[in-house]
């Protein structure tokens, strides 16, 4: 059952967007991501270079990192601090499945209450009218009144690509570079062209990731920190009245 808006003052109105499960396995997520980069990073530190195909070969890496004489990433930056690849992989691997269990938490509840049909899948209108959107966008011209009640066309795309994309994509490249799923699901290798291939792409899909999370944070700065994480933390987002109402 839809809660009830909330009349506050000066014309403004508090509107239910984000539901206890959306909030908790969204904070759950952001600590999984945090754990995952930062001892993934530990665990490219053992060896800063990437290949392509199945094997490695030492001579020429498909992308390579630092200079061979020191790590390629600071100590502040990867879990732990200090050179140890058998803590970073405890620490990558615990959150791996931490992170693909609240993820499956949060897709099956979007799928079965219709959030991902009803909050996240962009309508025909916004999606003729994307290009005016990402140019408020370009402009950091945030959308007030009702038409702040809902994501626009590019947060639904983003989340929808994050959700059902990159995620995912994250959780099979993962389970491919493991030689246990390996053996037991080794079509997964034939997919991504091998195991290689697969830690590549799992580095392209976390540096996408960052991207996504650098750009999201950016985006709650500008329009209004107070606002954005007041709404992710009590579920209540606030809508202003448009510009030059009452």
């Amino acid at each position: 059952m839809p809660v009830a808006d909330r009349a506050l003052s000066r014309g403004r109105i508090a509107v239910y967007r984000h539901p206890l499960l959306v909030r908790l396995t969204h904070w759950l997520n952001a600590l999984c991501l945090l754990v995952l980069l930062m001892s993934g990073l530990q665990i490219l530190n053992a060896h800063p270079a990437l290949y392509w195909g199945e094997s490695s070969t030492f001579g020429s890496p498909f992308i390579a990192f630092g200079s061979g004489r020191s790590a390629a990433f600071p100590g502040w930056i990867t879990l732990p601090g200090w050179q140890d690849l058998a803590d970073g992989r405890r620490w990558h691997f615990f959150f791996a499945w931490l992170f693909v269990l609240n993820g499956l938490v949060y897709v099956i509840y979007a799928l079965v209450s219709g959030r991902v049909r009803c909050v996240l899948a962009p309508t025909r209108e916004q999606v003729r009218h994307i290009g005016s959107s990402l140019l408020e966008h370009l402009r950091l011209r945030f959308p007030h009144g009702q038409e702040a009640r809902h994501y626009n066309v590019l947060q639904k795309l983003t989340y929808l690509a994050v959700l059902f994309g990159l995620l995912p994509l994250m959780a099979l490249t993962g389970l491919t570079m493991s030689p246990g799923m390996d053996a037991r699901v080794h079509f997964l290798t034939a997919v991504f062209g091998g195991r290689q291939s697969a830690r590549t792409i799992h580095f392209l899909t976390a540096a996408a990731l960052v991207s996504f999370f650098l750009v999201h944070i950016a985006a709650v700065l500008a329009a209004g920190p107070l606002t954005e994480m007041r709404s992710i933390v009590t579920g209540w987002f606030v809508i202003k009245p448009p510009k030059g109402g009452s």
